[in-house]
């Protein structure tokens, strides 16, 4: 994987994405179908970090607003994951008030998976983050750390996207996906973690 794959894989699909939600936007209920299918998987795995096991239901609702509110929605593709991601994020913290819990920590597994043996800490930490039981390991991290490496590696979020979501700075929200993605690759046991660039998350010079 090189640097940043994973938001530059959710990158690569925002062509189509903010083609189908323009259509979408006219009543094509077809192209709102494309999108639905090009977002789902980042914002369900953005919202198993927060919510747990609670993350369809959670998801649902956001879908339903989503749909409700779609005509209000200007942007591109990159601004559609953006904003559904945010709507996902209050549809979260909503349940999570009405459960009157924090998100859930696990305790750390050392067998979460094998990783391969030539590459980077963090891109190790890229690869753990396609597996259930690695979503658990990243909700023990700090809850910062945690929503920015969700956002920014599974959802596929750049810096200022992200930030926006959170309504943080940019580089507060670099600096915590990187401590975040630092602290995962020590819970994963990847050898030689050290005090690298935030910036090796993806972020463009």
């Amino acid at each position: 994987m090189g640097q940043g794959g994973e938001p530059r894989r959710a990158q690569a699909h925002d062509g189509e994405l903010g083609e189908a939600v323009a259509r979408a936007k006219e009543g094509d209920e077809a192209a709102f179908a494309v999108a639905y299918r090009l977002v789902q998987p980042g914002l369900l795995g953005y919202l198993r970090g927060i919510v747990g096991d609670d993350a369809e239901d959670v998801a649902s609702d956001a879908w339903l607003e989503i749909a409700r509110d779609l005509g209000r929605f200007k942007g591109d593709g990159a601004g559609f994951r953006g904003w559904t991601a945010t709507i996902g994020r209050h549809r979260a913290l909503d349940h999570l008030r009405r459960q009157k819990v924090r998100p859930r920590s696990s305790a750390l597994e050392q067998d979460v998976l094998e990783l391969p043996g030539r590459q980077n800490t963090h891109e190790q930490a890229l690869e753990a983050l396609s597996t259930e039981r690695a979503l658990e390991l990243v909700r023990s991290l700090p809850r910062d750390q945690a929503e920015a490496v969700l956002l920014r590696v599974v959802v596929g979020l750049d810096g200022p996207a992200a930030a926006r979501v959170l309504g943080k700075r940019p580089g507060a929200v670099r600096t915590a996906a990187h401590r975040g993605l630092k602290g995962l690759a020590r819970r994963l046991g990847v050898p030689g973690v050290t005090n690298g660039d935030p910036r090796t998350l993806g972020e463009s010079t």
